[in-house]
């Protein structure tokens, strides 16, 4: 494995844990985790590029080694932590952004807000979340104020093998290996020598607020850089937008608001692609990147 190393700043007055493969002195590639994951997530897809790049990887906040956030977790703070990060690294020069799930929705709709800042945009399995009627809106506010009478938590496992079994149930395309060093990174011994997953719970509370896609496509129409869109061929999340046919039309729709677009499908991949195919898409990130 390629080695990384750990940096702490402060990002918007919150400890932020970020991760760093490569040269300082290379261009930057910035890589975005998603939900209930960590920066170490993206190991397998560093170890099989090629291009000599300097990726930087941040926990966003409330997971990882990142602090947790007193007043919860809203969407417009990923785009401001992205923001200031890149205002720390890249101060006066446009990056490569990467994302996989709730990263690559934080880097879509941030590369639209902040065209400039962004050279080349690549977004694994980043084709958003369905559709909202604002008459859902009564039924999700009383959701959220239900949770927060009685706050999530998250279990504890006996050991690290146990936390890897859970990343294997999660997804059996996982190896013995990647989830052994992914089990890791996803949990730590507490005080009781319990492993519990490196993770605020509040993340599991509903979030009031729908997901209004015509403004995430609106941002995505302002995107400038150039896009690799990659997605899996047996993505869990697919069938949230119908059947076979109606999620590949619903994801060519959403697609299409971007200029310039080069499409990857991954075969023999889920949701978390980069775990199952990292060298199929570190070639084509390579190939991107030139």
């Amino acid at each position: 494995m390629k080695p990384s190393r750990s940096e702490w700043i402060t990002l918007r007055g919150l400890r932020y844990h970020v991760r760093h493969w490569g040269d300082d002195g290379a261009p930057i590639v910035v890589m975005l985790h998603g939900w209930m994951d960590v920066s170490a997530t993206f190991q397998f897809l560093v170890d099989a590029m090629q291009a000599r790049v300097h990726f930087i990887a941040p926990d966003w906040r409330g997971f990882g080694g990142t602090a947790h956030a007193p007043g919860g977790y809203w969407f417009p703070d990923y785009l401001a932590d992205l923001d200031a990060l890149l205002a720390h690294y890249a101060p006066d020069a446009p990056v490569d952004l990467l994302g996989h799930s709730l990263g690559a929705n934080v880097a879509g709709v941030y590369a639209g807000v902040r065209a400039d800042r962004v050279r080349r945009l690549i977004l694994l399995e980043g084709f958003g979340m369905p559709a909202t009627r604002p008459e859902q809106a009564p039924g999700r506010y009383g959701q959220w104020l239900d949770e927060l009478r009685n706050p999530p938590a998250l279990r504890s496992y006996a050991d690290r093998d146990e936390v890897a079994r859970r990343l294997q149930k999660n997804n059996p395309r996982l190896t013995d290996r990647r989830a052994a060093f992914l089990a890791g990174h996803w949990a730590a011994p507490d005080m009781r020598s319990a492993w519990v997953l490196q993770a605020d719970p509040r993340h599991r509370l509903s979030n009031p607020m729908l997901y209004r896609l015509d403004e995430v496509l609106a941002c995505w129409q302002a995107v400038r850089a150039p896009v690799l869109w990659v997605d899996a061929k047996e993505s869990e999340l697919m069938p949230r937008f119908g059947d076979a046919g109606q999620a590949d039309a619903e994801i060519a729709r959403r697609k299409a608001h971007f200029g310039n677009v080069i499409s990857l499908r991954v075969p023999d991949a889920g949701h978390m692609l980069h775990h199952d195919q990292p060298e199929q898409i570190a070639r084509a990130v390579d190939t991107f990147l030139e």
